[in-house]
């Protein structure tokens, strides 16, 4: 690296490399799976079939070892022992709220810790998954924006929450049988909406999505995962042609003065820079609609001239307005909008001819709900005063 090569985000983010011995291969990509089976003396003329052999057992049926994968000859099971491991971040401790909402402490390598929570609701269980140990932005309203950036995850790590829950719902099928011959899914969507901005863990992210969208395993369509950015520009259009997901944005405010506060990549990527983005994913990843995340915060973004300027900002972009209750947690500077503001509020966005759900606040007595993540060992409060001192709205 020459003196004047610039440091990426990535480059101070990423894990260091590990020490020498087998790889890890949970997070591979196919073409990875392949390149790494092949370094390890599969012959070119096996390795497609052995490619397709060791991601049926690792991602449909969720084996963990490799002596299990019967359909495989005892020497070559016993070549990818030497070679490879399966490896899974730690479930730490696992809480569940009187709603039903799960919530996973997870270990991964160094010692770090990410949360993970799972939703079960009527006709879906949804996935809130983390890319990053703590967060880059700082955004004022959102518990994990209080927890500085550790570093990015692997696409293993965060796969590997995917696998560790499916643990957990005890959804793997039986070898031998297809996910659905065993009933509707337990985890049926993903939502990267954890800890951390996906956006600024690109690879990682696509990467482990590929893995999860990947027919011959996890499984799930495209359109069940939904990535939510906080507005990162320059990726919005990289994220439509090479993950094609579902997109949320946190929007959160309809002014660039208040979304400069609430979210301070704003002065980054102001809003019309973001929408003009926002206006092109629909067509270049054959995107259904955008969702617009809304948090409602008492006298700060919730009056009937917000929502008015809402439906006008985002006009000829399908979509849909999710609103939500904040969510306190300790230390916060912002109130929860009254119920009946909220109702008032989603009653002009719906005249105006959006959908605008209003999103019932789930795990609030274990600290799942949405904007409430933060690693234990990264709990350090900080008091209400100082926050909204440096957010500029005390």
């Amino acid at each position: 690296m020459t003196a004047t090569t610039p440091i990426t985000q990535d480059l101070l983010t990423i894990p260091r490399k590990l020490p020498e011995g087998p790889m890890n291969i949970i997070g591979l990509t196919r073409p990875q799976l392949r390149e790494a089976l092949l370094a390890a003396g599969t012959p070119e003329k096996q390795v497609k079939m052995r490619v397709n052999q060791v991601w049926q057992w690792l991602y449909h049926w969720g084996v963990r070892d490799f002596d299990a994968m019967t359909n495989l000859a005892k020497p070559y099971r016993a070549l990818l022992a030497e070679n490879f491991v399966i490896s899974l971040p730690e479930m730490v401790s696992r809480q569940v709220s009187a709603d039903g909402t799960r919530k996973y402490l997870v270990r991964i390598a160094g010692g770090h810790e990410v949360e993970v929570v799972y939703i079960p609701e009527e006709d879906r269980g949804t996935l809130c998954i983390s890319s990053q140990v703590g967060c880059t932005l700082t955004c004022s309203f959102c518990h994990t924006g209080t927890q500085k950036l550790v570093r990015n995850l692997t696409a293993g790590e965060i796969v590997g929450q995917i696998m560790l829950a499916r643990d957990d719902l005890d959804e793997w099928p039986e070898p031998g049988t297809g996910t659905g011959e065993s009933g509707p899914r337990l985890l049926s969507n993903i939502v990267l909406m954890g800890m951390g901005e996906p956006l600024y863990n690109f690879e990682g992210v696509r990467d482990a999505m590929k893995i999860a969208m990947d027919g011959e395993g996890i499984a799930l369509s495209r359109r069940r995962i939904t990535l939510s950015t906080s507005g990162v520009v320059p990726e919005i259009a990289r994220a439509a042609e090479e993950i094609g997901c579902q997109l949320a944005v946190s929007f959160h405010a309809t002014t660039d003065e208040v979304r400069d506060k609430l979210v301070p990549i704003n002065k980054r990527w102001n809003i019309e820079t973001l929408l003009t983005a926002l206006r092109e994913y629909p067509r270049l990843s054959n995107s259904e609609r955008i969702t617009f995340e809304y948090v409602m915060l008492k006298d700060v973004n919730d009056t009937d001239e917000d929502a008015r300027r809402l439906v006008k900002l985002i006009k000829g972009i399908p979509a849909k307005i999710n609103l939500i209750p904040f969510n306190e947690w300790p230390g916060s500077p912002y109130q929860r909008s009254d119920w009946s503001r909220i109702e008032k509020f989603a009653d002009i966005i719906y005249k105006a001819g959006y959908a605008s759900p209003i999103r019932t606040p789930r795990g609030e007595d274990i600290m799942a709900a949405c904007g409430q993540l933060k690693s234990a060992t990264e709990r350090a409060r900080k008091s209400r005063a100082q926050i909204a001192q440096e957010t500029g709205l005390g």
